[in-house]
C-alpha cells in the first residue's frame, strides 16, 4: 500500500505481472526526464543551422513533458490540470498508451536520424510504449494449456482441412473468383 498511487483503485484489473507495471512507470518517468535534457541538447544543433533536430529537439521535449505528466503526475504538481489527465490515461487501455507513446516517439528520429541524443532520448519512450505493447497483450499461456491447445488443434486438423477460428465465428473460407470483366 506505500507504493499506491493517491487517488488511484488499489484492486488489480488485470493480470499483469508487477514487475511489468513497475517497468513501464519507471522507463516512463526516468526516460521521459532523460528525453527532455537530450531535447535541449538537440536543440543546441541550431548553432551549426541543422532546423531538423532543432525542431526534433523541441518534440522530443514535449513528449517528454506529456510521457510524464502520464507516468509521475507529482513530479508536476505546480499544474493545475495534470492529476486529472493523468487519472484519465489510468482508465486507458494500456494499448492506447502504447500507441500514443510510440507515435511520439517516431517523428524526432525521422528528423534528426544521426543523432545519439535523438536516439537514446526518444529511444526511452519508444520503449515505454513497447512495454505498454507487451501489457495490452497480457500474459502467456502456461505450458500445460499450450500443450492442450496444440493437442486438440493436431486432433482437429485431423478431422477437417481447414484451421478452425477462435477470433471469427462466421469465418468464410477464401476463394479468388478471377479479374473482374468489364461489361
Amino acid at each position: 500500500m506505500l507504493m499506491a498511487r493517491p487517488g488511484g483503485e488499489n484492486a488489480q484489473k488485470d493480470d499483469v505481472p508487477w514487475w511489468m507495471r513497475y517497468a513501464g512507470r519507471g522507463l516512463g518517468t526516468v526516460g521521459s526526464f532523460i528525453a527532455i535534457i537530450l531535447g535541449l541538447i538537440n536543440c543546441l544543433s541550431i548553432v551549426v543551422f541543422n532546423v531538423a533536430c532543432l525542431i526534433a529537439g523541441i518534440w522530443q521535449m514535449l513528449a517528454g513533458f506529456i510521457v510524464i505528466v502520464c507516468e509521475a503526475p507529482c513530479c508536476c504538481f505546480f499544474i493545475d490540470y495534470v492529476q486529472t489527465i493523468s487519472d484519465k490515461m489510468e482508465t486507458r487501455p494500456y494499448w492506447n498508451k502504447a500507441v500514443l507513446y510510440v507515435c511520439l516517439a517516431l517523428p524526432p528520429f525521422f528528423l534528426c536520424f544521426l543523432s545519439m541524443s535523438t536516439w537514446f532520448g526518444s529511444g526511452m519512450i519508444f520503449g515505454t510504449g513497447i512495454i505498454y505493447g507487451m501489457m495490452a497483450l497480457g500474459r502467456k499461456a502456461s505450458a500445460e494449456e499450450m500443450r492442450t491447445s496444440a493437442a486438440n488443434l493436431e486432433a482437429g486438423m485431423a478431422q477437417t482441412s481447414a484451421p478452425r477460428a477462435n477470433l471469427v465465428a462466421n469465418e468464410q473460407p477464401v476463394s479468388f473468383t478471377g479479374v473482374p470483366t468489364r461489361h
